[in-house]
């Protein structure tokens, strides 16, 4: 499952997760459990609802948020 950050068109960023990457052949971005990124919920979206599916003509770009398991410490050790 990757978190993403999704730019639409004329509308504020959304964060959602998804479960694997897209490809340059998909036509849709099928995203659960949308939300703004201070997490309130989208304003368009039914607070019932767990999936959205949005057109790539309605997507400016998106963001692959770094995961827990992503994430690299670095250090500096002075000898």
């Amino acid at each position: 499952m990757h978190t993403i950050l999704i730019h639409i068109l004329n509308e504020e960023a959304v964060v959602g997760e998804i479960d694997e990457l897209p490809s340059p052949t998909d036509q849709l971005l099928i995203v659960s459990n949308v939300r703004y990124r201070d997490g309130r919920d989208v304003s368009y979206v039914l607070p019932e609802t767990n999936v959205v599916i949005y057109p790539w003509y309605r997507v400016h770009c998106i963001e692959i948020m770094p995961g827990e398991e992503k994430e690299e410490i670095v250090t500096f050790v002075r000898e």
